[in-house]
């Protein structure tokens, strides 16, 4: 299929990128790894004039430790994160998110930013970065500004981005200690696919009581945009995580998400599997 014709450049600068955005605003639009502008482009759903390729900006690469936790440019891709030795030292749970996304043709071609910016209910690395209470450093004309990434999403395929601004990174606060965690997705297949229900649980067990000091728990696929599950997480904390207790937890979260039916799923069993994955995410962490 025929793509419309449009101008390419690629700025080797943020700000160059950013300038040339602000010039074009609703004509253009910023590629990074393409697997889901141009699949848009190719479907006739969008047809932008001018595209600024975002790949060969070394602002917007590379992960890196730092004092406060971590911080990941918004061009990493998905083979990279599920690679990468640093987030082995306490954020693993987004190389599980990453590891999850499409199949190892499409990791190696998309990004981290385009996952997030895409703004899909289901997208992968959304329920671990909320779970890691990650944020967003978002850069215009008028300078930069951060917000938790919790306030990033509005709607399917909706962000709070401006036409003139672009994800730059994803800062990431340490792990508390004493800390587990998971990622759980489930599909119509065993071959990449969108998820259904996407559950990412993060635990802080006493350890000599074993009681939950701290808990932390997200959806995907179940609301217009990925969402914390915040009664369950205060259900959790300061109990034993026992059975009872971890049942529970997943009706709540099963009475707390809001699905809606569509050809691949109803309604009702995205609800029930929020139940199963919530209490599946919790022991899979303890264990």
């Amino acid at each position: 299929m025929r793509l419309r014709k449009f101008e390419f450049f690629s700025p080797t600068s943020l700000m160059e990128a950013v300038e040339l955005l602000a010039q074009h605003k609703a004509k253009a639009k910023v590629i990074g790894g393409g697997t889901d502008l141009i699949i848009q482009m190719k479907q006739k759903l969008i047809h932008p004039g001018l595209i600024i390729n975002l790949l060969e900006i070394l602002e917007l690469k590379g992960i890196e430790k730092n004092s406060d936790g971590l911080r990941v440019g918004s061009m990493v891709n998905h083979s990279t994160l599920e690679s990468s030795a640093l987030l082995c030292e306490g954020w693993k749970i987004l190389a599980a998110g990453s590891h999850q996304v499409g199949s190892p043709q499409i990791r190696n071609l998309g990004t981290l930013g385009g996952n997030l910016c895409n703004a899909s209910p289901s997208a992968d690395t959304a329920p671990p970065l909320l779970v890691l209470e990650a944020k967003a450093n978002i850069v215009s004309p008028r300078g930069e500004r951060v917000l938790p990434l919790e306030s990033f999403f509005v709607g399917p395929g909706i962000t709070v981005l401006e036409k003139d601004e672009i994800l730059k990174e994803v800062t990431i606060p340490a792990m508390p200690q004493n800390s587990t965690s998971a990622y759980l997705k489930l599909g119509r297949r065993k071959s990449p696919d969108l998820a259904l229900v996407s559950t990412a649980v993060i635990l802080t067990l006493n350890p000599q009581t074993r009681i939950c000091e701290r808990a932390r728990v997200a959806l995907g696929s179940v609301s217009p945009t990925p969402m914390r599950a915040k009664n369950t997480e205060k259900f959790l904390m300061g109990r034993i995580l026992d059975g009872n207790v971890i049942r529970e937890a997943g009706d709540i979260a099963k009475r707390e998400c809001c699905p809606i039916s569509d050809i691949r799923a109803s309604a009702e069993y995205r609800r029930e599997m929020v139940r199963v994955f919530t209490e599946r995410a919790i022991k899979q962490a303890l264990n």
